[in-house]
């Protein structure tokens, strides 16, 4: 699902002329996009994985439920560091959840995006 939200994300990035760089290794957390003119990232991050509170995506297991509890700890405790050194940094940080990428949200997501990018520099 991750991947087909990010397709989604970037064709309207692309579309809407603001370029940006895929999974850019060289940057804390490695981003899904990033423009280092603009200063942004973006995550795309899956609501199981990142822990999205509220979200009727993440529920906890219930068999090994204290391994996955370890396990989504561990990766929402990377996310914040990662956040932490991009901050520093100076980049604006963007996280869109996959469930905001379903077809009754996507519209309005996308374009909240877009302004937040566009209002930048």
């Amino acid at each position: 699902m991750v991947k087909r939200s990010l397709r989604v994300l970037t064709k309207m990035l692309h579309e809407n002329g603001i370029r940006y760089r895929l999974h850019v290794k060289d940057i804390p957390g490695n981003p899904d996009l990033c423009n280092k003119k603009k200063g942004f990232v973006i995550f795309v991050n899956g609501c199981f994985w990142h822990r999205h509170e509220g979200c009727k995506d993440f529920v906890v297991p219930k068999t090994r439920t204290e391994w996955w509890i370890e396990k989504i700890n561990k990766n929402v405790i990377r996310d914040k560091n990662n956040f932490n050194e991009l901050n520093k940094l100076g980049f604006n940080i963007f996280i869109v959840w996959e469930c905001e990428l379903v077809s009754n949200k996507i519209d309005s997501t996308l374009n909240e995006l877009y302004k937040k990018i566009k209002c930048l520099n």
